[in-house]
């Protein structure tokens, strides 16, 4: 079933997701393409929905666990330079959706804006950031947006407003769209002291995270006035190890992978954590990360 045959945009047949994720984890995708522009975008959009193929939208892969089975769909991956551009009006900066993290943090600083510093380490893009509203330290990316351009499944564009998106912990109505970009309000911040933020905050993360190896960050949501990590680790979990996968003995609420772990092991953990907070502490640990099965 030659489905793209007639479209000008490169499909792939059999590509290893593992190497698209933080985890290093999962299976292959039946179809892979990644999109040159919009108009790529669209027909690839219009070819899946005339032959019933899942779409799966992939950022960066650093909030990801793959099934090792593998996902019988069409992944999108964002990573042409049309999907990373970035613009700067005065104190607004607007990121395409394949924009690294890191990359849009280096843009504001260096036209003097700042606000967007506690984001540094998360090995992110925008659209996916947006998406599970990602942040750290009590922030959020949500607080920040001013509007978003998104599509949607039926290839139609649409720009929502700062007043009709919701942001939630960890969470965004905008999970039902492809978001294209958006648009974030800063201030002014002299750029060296926007370098010394910078470092503070990698300082924090080398401190309290396990960066050693391959792993998607904290892999549950925190309770209201609690930490998934503390909660586990009272449990006696760190160091606990399923196969090739184990939970740090750093930051109780990473799982990493030794390296050559499976989508299997990491779920298994996850199953033997929550059920040990739910029996000691009768709190239910709500995954942070996506998981593909």
């Amino acid at each position: 079933m030659n489905w793209w045959k007639d479209l000008k945009v490169k499909v792939r047949q059999g590509a290893p997701l593992k190497n698209y994720t933080a985890f290093k984890i999962g299976g292959r995708a039946r179809f892979f393409s990644q999109p040159e522009d919009i108009d790529d975008l669209k027909s690839l959009l219009s070819a899946a929905k005339a032959y019933a193929i899942p779409v799966f939208i992939l950022g960066k892969g650093s909030n990801l666990l793959v099934a090792d089975k593998g996902i019988d769909g069409l992944v999108l991956s964002f990573n042409a330079p049309f999907f990373r551009r970035v613009r700067v009006d005065k104190n607004s900066i607007s990121a395409s959706c394949g924009t690294a993290l890191s990359g849009l943090i280096s843009e504001s600083r260096k036209h003097g804006l700042g606000g967007l510093e506690f984001l540094t380490g998360i090995p992110g893009a925008v659209g996916g950031a947006l998406a599970m509203n990602a942040g750290a330290w009590g922030k959020s990316i949500g607080d920040l947006v001013e509007k978003a351009t998104v599509m949607d499944y039926n290839g139609n564009i649409k720009t929502l407003k700062k007043d009709s998106l919701k942001f939630g912990y960890r969470a965004s109505g905008l999970s039902k769209y492809i978001i294209l970009e958006a648009s974030f309000k800063l201030s002014s911040l002299d750029p060296l002291k926007a370098r010394g933020i910078v470092a503070r905050y990698i300082d924090l993360r080398r401190k309290a995270q396990d960066l050693s190896s391959a792993s998607a960050g904290c892999v549950f949501k925190n309770p209201p006035g609690e930490s998934a990590g503390r909660l586990i680790d009272l449990c006696g979990l760190k160091g606990k190890s399923i196969g090739e996968a184990y939970i740090s003995k750093i930051h109780a609420n990473f799982i990493i992978n030794r390296g050559r772990a499976t989508s299997e092991e990491v779920l298994k953990l996850m199953d033997l954590a929550r059920s040990r907070v739910k029996k000691k502490f009768n709190l239910f640990l709500e995954p942070e990360i996506k998981i593909w099965q």
